[in-house]
């Protein structure tokens, strides 16, 4: 028998101010990524949570990307 899919899927989040920022005010080149995983049913929307950036040494913005 296939088991269903389950309600619980993995998501990738991203910091939003890595893409804008310069080379100036990063510590090290690259986007901060964290995965995570998100209830299909109750979050229908793209997560964002507060999470630290390592890039710009302070806690930003990261959104669910696809």
């Amino acid at each position: 028998m296939a088991k269903s899919k389950g309600v619980r899927i993995i998501v990738t989040l991203e910091c939003t101010e890595c893409r804008t920022a310069t080379a100036a005010e990063k510590r090290s080149p690259g986007v901060s990524r964290y995965t995570t995983t998100k209830n299909r049913r109750n979050n229908l929307e793209r997560l964002e949570l507060m999470k630290f950036c390592p890039q710009l040494n302070r806690m930003t913005l990261h959104r669910e990307i696809k």
